[in-house]
């Protein structure tokens, strides 16, 4: 195995922290991916353009994010938490984070965008949670934190331990599981 690992040569790898607005990269990459995070990003024409233009002739672009239909219990109980006369001053201005685009809007997007080739797929993928721990560790991060920063500090035990409740009354099945919607919407399109 050792052996195996020195006789390849790996590249040298760089990570930046950029502001998608900032992103220029002009033809610099035969690849970008990305796994479970292009839902925080709302404009996607953008990010499909700003790719388009870093990839090389041929690039691939392959993504997989969160789509409509995503965290439906979650979604549910947030919801009716931030409408609670106790909570609801706070939410006045709030915008929702995500952008979870239906598979049919997706692909008329991407059909506007300018990669030659493009494969655009729904995919099921569902989680059952081990048990309610778990599941409140998820809601806990990352999934309350955009919803907490608009609440006082001494109010937010309150409105975590409301959705935290009714995310259990919501999610836990009868082996101890906690069950939530997870849809993703993946792509694959080259250049």
């Amino acid at each position: 195995m050792i052996e195996v690992a020195q006789k390849l040569k790996k590249p040298n790898l760089e990570f930046k922290l950029q502001d998608i607005d900032t992103f220029d990269f002009p033809e610099d990459f035969d690849i970008v991916f990305s796994n479970a995070s292009l839902h925080w990003i709302k404009d996607h024409e953008r990010l499909l353009k700003y790719t388009f233009r870093c990839l090389r002739r041929n690039g691939i672009a392959r993504f997989n994010f969160a789509a409509d239909g995503n965290c439906s219990h979650f979604f549910k109980v947030v919801k009716d938490a931030m409408l609670l006369p106790e909570y609801a001053q706070y939410f006045k201005s709030f915008i929702w984070p995500w952008y979870m685009p239906t598979l049919t809007e997706y692909t008329n997007l991407v059909g506007k965008s300018q990669f030659s080739e493009v494969r655009v797929w729904g995919e099921v993928a569902d989680r059952y949670f081990t048990d309610k721990f778990t599941m409140i560790k998820w809601v806990d991060q990352p999934s309350l934190v955009p919803f907490l920063e608009f609440i006082p500090t001494e109010n937010r035990t309150g409105f975590r331990d409301y959705v935290i409740e009714k995310m259990i009354d919501e999610t836990l099945q009868s082996d101890g599981k906690c069950f939530e919607t997870f849809r993703r919407i993946n792509l694959l399109s080259k250049k």
